[in-house]
């Protein structure tokens, strides 16, 4: 069992989300976890205690000082117990206390006095979830070391729909093994990965490009340096960063000719390359250095074709060099992945259809099948992209494993 002899804190705040704490406690328990639980007095609204101490094996607490049996909860004892502390679901009003350092309550002190790693799943309404004290709060807590996992979207209990889902059991029980058994089959590995769109410019003013947000490269690369792999991440013009992390090292770049140098240049020190940037097929042949007016009805451009930098790249890939690509379409899409995955020498192709509602471009989930060159193909379930993330790792982490198998031979 994964988590045999691993001793896990867990807080239950106050929100709807509370009822899943009982499947996340039986989850951990059946991994042989050892399961502690913390209660707010306002999480006593949603779920009883009697439930979470029968799933847990243990008596729950809630106050400092239980006036029924005399026991007095040592906060300092509780934080110094556990291996990991996680917080599921984190509420804004904890979420507040954790940020600025409020101990009004004893999860609260606890999470002060707490010496492990802590995991946290927010759980709040799409409007709360949205809120820049929330975002900044949330950051906050990013800024501390801690684990923070990223609301689900979904229909709420407001009868909204959004951001602001507490990430389901299974999603946290994976983070948690993440946290407490790290793979260590990336660790030192060197990965190159682009992500984004990139911009082609017809004038000083104007360009082409696509609605690529390089949310799932980023995830890719947060992820792969949070498995010890070193990344250089090739990122295109999007409003969103990767996560500070010693192990990242972002290019930021312009055009699909600026992506392709810059792949060039590290490509050959990488052991694992992932395509995952919507790059333009076109630009513009000859753009104007001045602003162009407004004259006619209509305005042609040339447009002429970009560097293919996954095709370029894959005719020059090393033995045991690692090749992943995506293929985004608007129809189903199986023949053109099939067709790339040849041409472009990928281990593997993630295919993703604009077709499937909860996948595509700026996106928090996705849905996608795997093709192998092998000649497998996997479906995956609607996946938020941090947790497909960590699916593809441990797909490039089992090839990695049978190249090494095969060395010794």
């Amino acid at each position: 069992m994964p988590f045999t002899g691993k001793r896990i804190l867990l807080g239950v705040t106050g929100g709807i989300a509370a009822y899943k704490a009982a499947h996340l406690i039986r989850l951990l328990v059946k991994s042989g976890a050892e399961v502690k639980v913390i209660m707010t007095t306002s999480a006593l609204d949603f779920i009883t205690p009697l439930t979470l101490a029968t799933l847990s094996k243990n008596p729950v607490h809630i106050d400092f000082f239980d006036k029924k049996t005399g026991e007095w909860s040592n906060h300092v004892a509780l934080g110094n117990w556990a291996d990991l502390m996680v917080i599921a679901p984190l509420s804004a009003n904890t979420l507040a206390k954790f940020a600025t350092g409020q101990s009004d309550n004893l999860l609260a002190c606890t999470y002060l006095s707490c010496t492990s790693p802590v995991l946290v799943a927010p759980a709040m309404d799409l409007d709360m979830y949205q809120h820049p004290s929330v975002i900044q709060n949330l950051l906050k807590l990013d800024s501390y070391g801690n684990h923070v996992m990223e609301a689900n979207s979904g229909e709420l209990a407001s009868g909204l729909v959004g951001k602001g889902r507490m990430p389901e059991p299974e999603e946290i029980f994976t983070y948690i093994q993440e946290i407490l058994n790290p793979d260590k089959v990336l660790k030192g590995k060197k990965f190159l990965i682009t992500a984004g769109p990139t911009q082609e410019a017809i004038d000083p003013v104007r360009y082409v490009s696509n609605h690529s947000s390089g949310k799932m490269g980023i995830s890719l690369a947060e992820k792969a340096a949070q498995k010890g792999a070193e990344v250089i991440l090739i990122l295109g013009p999007t409003a969103l960063k990767p996560r500070p992390h010693p192990n990242i090292k972002t290019i930021s770049v312009l055009s699909a000719l600026d992506m392709f140098e810059a792949t060039k240049t590290h490509h050959s020190e990488a052991q694992v390359a992932i395509f995952c940037a919507a790059v333009a097929d076109y630009r513009s042949e000859t753009p104007s250095a001045q602003k162009i007016k407004k004259k006619e009805n209509a305005l042609t451009i040339t447009l002429i074709k970009n560097p293919d930098i996954a095709k370029t790249l894959g005719a020059s890939k090393k033995q045991n060099q690692i090749h992943v690509g995506f293929a985004l379409e608007t129809d189903e899409g199986l023949g053109s992945a099939e067709k790339k995955l040849v041409e472009k020498n990928f281990d593997f192709v993630v295919l993703n259809s604009l077709l499937d509602p909860e996948a595509g471009f700026q996106k928090d989930t996705n849905q996608v099948t795997i093709l192998s060159k092998n000649g497998e193909k996997i479906k995956t379930p609607v996946l938020t992209k941090d947790m497909l993330a960590l699916q593809l790792l441990d797909r490039i982490g089992s090839i990695l494993e049978n190249q090494k198998a095969s060395n010794n031979v």
